[in-house]
């Protein structure tokens, strides 16, 4: 499969008999080439998976693409922007419910890291862990992977075992947690999940899809890992904050990113910090305790 040139922003591409893509608008850092929705089924009932950015452009890509078959379910992932706005102009074109995760409530107090969440997303009905929706000739099941972010779907296509994995597990790159609701340990919980599932394929949400999921999963916990060890052994050696951190872990790493570098490290050292094992010293800087 040619990727990510395959297709362009508004063309469709077909990737197996029940799956097809639809590539948004919106390619960025942390998008890759753009917000992939997907369209499953290939009778007279279709599910959409995360519609996108409310993009009119994208809507109608995806309305082209469903052709003469209904749109019945439109499942959410999770509620970044670039995933689920796009549902409520769908909804309001097709009738179809609005499905999937719960909206994001964060009751915390401390630093906001939400400025990408869609506050107005407004589901018909919060679908539960291992919980079903059925169309012509497919059946998607929930599967929760709290982590990257607390109300974290992917979904499961039963007749085919292909995983849509949303922004949980990419090929491209690794996923972004950001705490306050971006946890660490859930994050490693449902990778470990996904690893003792036998899914064929990964479809996400971003980059190419993954042909080989366990052996991707497993080098993903190992890779948390490496980095968890290399926090350890750099507070160790003296009390660092968390930018130096980010210089000596991430070299070469495009300046566009080292936002989202300095959240995923912070959300290493508050797991780190819970299980007793670093400790903040001045409001600042972490050190090996």
């Amino acid at each position: 499969m040619k990727w990510p040139d395959s297709i362009h922003a508004g063309e469709t591409e077909q990737l197996e008999p029940l799956v097809r893509r639809v590539l948004a608008p919106n390619p960025s850092p942390y998008t890759y080439t753009g917000t992939q929705t997907w369209l499953v089924g290939a009778g007279e009932e279709l599910a959409v998976i995360d519609p996108g950015p409310a993009d009119e452009e994208h809507i109608n890509a995806i309305l082209r693409a469903a052709g003469d078959a209904a749109i019945t379910a439109i499942l959410i992932t999770h509620t970044h922007r670039d995933h689920s706005p796009g549902s409520r102009p769908l909804k309001a074109r097709t009738g179809a419910p609005i499905m999937g995760c719960a909206p994001l409530v964060l009751e915390d107090d401390g630093p906001r890291a939400d400025a990408a969440f869609d506050r107005d997303y407004a589901p018909d009905h919060v679908m539960q862990d291992g919980e079903v929706v059925t169309g012509d000739g497919w059946t998607l099941e929930a599967v929760a992977t709290p982590g990257h972010t607390s109300n974290h779907l992917c979904f499961a296509l039963r007749e085919t075992k292909a995983l849509f994995t949303g922004d949980h597990v990419m090929k491209w790159s690794t996923s972004v947690v950001s705490p306050p609701d971006g946890d660490m340990g859930d994050y490693m919980a449902s990778l470990k999940k996904l690893y003792e599932r036998d899914d064929r394929v990964y479809y996400p949400a971003h980059g190419p899809a993954a042909e080989k999921p366990q052996q991707l999963v497993r080098g993903m916990m190992g890779h948390r890992k490496s980095r968890e060890k290399q926090i350890l052994k750099l507070t160790g050696e003296e009390a660092r904050p968390i930018a130096a951190l980010v210089d000596i872990m991430y070299k070469g790493l495009d300046p566009r990113l080292h936002g989202a570098a300095e959240r995923s490290v912070l959300a290493h050292l508050v797991d780190l910090e819970r299980r007793g094992m670093v400790a903040q010293k001045d409001g600042a800087a972490w050190t090996a305790s």
